[in-house]
C-alpha cells in the first residue's frame, strides 16, 4: 500500500543535490519517527544547471539556482526546498523562511590536482568560475591564471583529468556528501577563508505554512544557524554579490562568534582582512566588521561591494 508522503522537499537534480535532499529527508524521519516514504524528493532542473559554459555571475547570479524552486513553493507543489546555502542569495522574498540549517560540515575548500597552491607549478591553469576562489588563489600565485569551470563535482574533475586546467576547487562538504573524501587536498579554513554559509544545508518553507515550520524546526541546528546567520548578514552589509570577492569563516563557542573575513579586488593583487568577536546572534557584530572592512578597501576593492542598502 502506497503511503501518502507528509512533506514534499524540492530539490535540484545533481548528485550533490539529491545527496543533500537525502540527509535532509534521513533528520526529519529521524527527528519524527516516520518512514521514509513519509518524505518525498520532487527534484527539479534548476536554470544554473542548464548553462555551464559561462560564469554564474554572467547569466543570472545565484538565483538561477533558486527561482524554479520558488516558484514551486509558491505553486504548492512542494512543502520546502533543500538548498546549499552558499548558493542562495541574501536577500530573499519575505513570503520564504529558511525554517531548517542542518549541522554544518566541513566548511574549507579542497584543491585538486596538486598537494598545495605553493606545489603549482610557475605559470599553473587554475580552473574555478568562484571570483572568492580566483582571487584567493591570484593573491597566492600572481603567476598563475584562471579559466572558467562550472558544473557539477563529477564534470569538473573530468574537466581537470582532460587536462583543460592544472588545478581546481571543490568544497569539502560536498567531497563528503558525494562519498569522496580522499579527493585532493584539503585547504586549512583559518588560511584559505570558506565563502559565505559554505557547508551548510538550509530547508526553505513558506513563511505562513505553519505546520511545514514546526516540522523542519525539530532538525534546525541552533550553532550552525547562528553561524550562517552571521556569515550572510556580513555578505548583506557588504553589499555583495555573485561577482564580489569576499570570504568569512565564523565559528560557534560557548554562545560566541569568532569572524574572520577578507574581501579582495578580482585580480587578487588587492586585499583588506579583519576579524571580530560578538554573541551568537548580534547582528551589529558582522555588521561592524562589514563597516571596518569597507572603511579599509582600497579603491580596486570596494568598486565591487554596495555596502549596506
Amino acid at each position: 500500500m502506497a503511503v501518502t508522503p507528509l512533506l514534499k522537499l524540492g530539490t535540484r537534480r545533481s548528485p550533490l543535490a539529491m545527496a543533500q535532499a537525502e540527509e535532509a529527508r534521513a533528520r526529519l524521519c529521524a527527528a519524527h519517527g516516520w518512514a521514509p516514504g513519509m518524505v518525498e524528493l520532487v527534484p527539479v532542473l534548476a536554470s544554473g544547471d542548464k548553462v555551464q559554459d559561462r560564469p554564474l555571475a554572467e547569466i543570472g547570479g545565484k538565483a538561477l539556482w533558486t527561482r524554479e524552486l520558488d516558484q514551486w513553493l509558491a505553486e504548492g507543489r512542494i512543502d520546502a526546498a533543500v538548498h546549499s546555502l552558499k548558493d542562495v542569495e541574501t536577500w530573499r522574498r519575505e513570503s520564504l523562511v529558511l525554517a531548517a540549517i542542518l549541522p554544518r560540515a566541513d566548511k574549507g575548500d579542497v584543491l585538486i590536482g596538486a598537494s598545495s597552491l605553493a606545489a603549482l607549478p610557475e605559470g599553473a591553469v587554475i580552473g574555478t568560475s568562484a571570483p572568492r576562489r580566483a582571487a584567493q588563489a591570484l593573491h597566492a600565485r600572481p603567476d598563475c591564471r584562471v579559466v572558467t569551470f562550472r558544473g557539477n563535482v563529477a564534470t569538473r574533475l573530468a574537466k581537470l583529468a582532460a587536462g583543460e586546467a592544472d588545478a581546481t576547487f571543490l568544497a569539502a562538504a560536498g567531497l563528503q556528501r558525494l562519498g569522496q573524501t580522499g579527493t585532493g587536498h584539503p585547504l586549512d579554513p583559518a588560511e584559505w577563508l570558506p565563502a559565505p554559509a559554505q557547508g551548510a544545508i538550509a530547508i526553505e518553507c513558506r513563511a505562513d505554512d505553519a505546520p511545514t515550520r514546526d516540522r523542519l524546526a525539530a532538525i534546525d541546528h541552533a550553532a550552525s544557524r547562528a553561524e550562517v546567520t552571521a556569515e550572510r548578514a556580513l555578505l548583506a552589509t557588504l553589499g555583495g554579490n555573485c561577482h564580489s570577492p569576499v570570504a568569512v569563516l565564523c565559528d560557534h563557542d560557548g554562545g560566541m562568534l569568532a569572524m574572520r573575513a577578507a574581501l579582495f579586488s578580482p585580480d587578487g593583487a588587492e586585499r583588506v582582512e579583519g576579524a571580530a568577536t560578538f554573541a551568537a546572534g548580534d547582528p551589529s557584530g558582522p555588521e561592524r566588521l562589514a563597516a571596518d572592512l569597507l572603511a579599509r578597501a582600497t579603491r580596486g576593492i570596494a568598486a565591487h561591494f554596495a555596502g549596506p542598502r
